[in-house]
């Protein structure tokens, strides 16, 4: 009955984080299309809102279950044996870490910024200059390739590295086309007061 619930927690924990990814994406998309700065700032409220009342509680429910379905079900430390959940648990810590680093302290600051530039009456060169940068927009677009390619390694479940070597490969080329593409297609560029 425990390993029952457990799964249902992994499952419920990767639904939160998928559908919490994919909103962040999507405001985040939003907020580069707009050029009001009152809209501009509901897009990033909602990137916040998403990854910290949906994504992180996701993260937390699937470090918990996953770590505890480990120890019962694979010996704790022997999953290193097990390439598919080896690289399960690799592409989550890279997640998670990189999640909370990178990626999530971006979004603190780009709302940080936007709250100043509601203050101070329109865009200004900080949120500009934040808002083009290219480290935390390939690590936010690498985010749904990775978790796409931790639940195929999880349905898959693959005896050997392939899948996740061409995986991993994929997702970084996908976040790098991304990176490259979408600040073409909406370019940040605004007139500051």
């Amino acid at each position: 009955m425990i390993y029952t619930l457990l799964k249902f927690a992994h499952v419920l924990g990767a639904v939160l984080i998928g559908g919490g990814l994919i909103s962040v994406w999507f405001f985040d998309l939003q907020s580069r299309q707009l050029r009001e700065l009152p809209q501009f700032s509901e897009a990033v409220r909602n990137i916040a809102v998403f990854y910290d009342g949906v994504v992180v509680p996701g993260a937390v429910l699937l470090l918990v279950s996953g770590a505890w379905m480990i120890v019962e079900q694979f010996g704790g430390g022997n999953f290193i044996n097990i390439p598919w959940l080896a690289g399960m648990v690799f592409l989550f810590m890279f997640e998670f870490i990189e999640g909370n680093t990178v990626t999530r302290l971006y979004f603190m600051r780009l709302r940080r910024l936007t709250k100043e530039a509601i203050k101070a009456g329109g865009f200004t060169r900080e949120l500009e200059s934040a808002r083009s940068e290219s480290v935390p927009t390939f690590t936010h677009f690498l985010d749904l390739p990775l978790l796409f390619l931790i639940i195929a390694l999880g349905v898959i479940k693959p005896d050997t590295w392939i899948l996740f070597i061409i995986g991993a490969a994929a997702a970084i080329l996908i976040a790098a086309i991304l990176t490259i593409y979408i600040p073409k297609l909406y370019p940040w560029s605004m007139e500051t007061k």
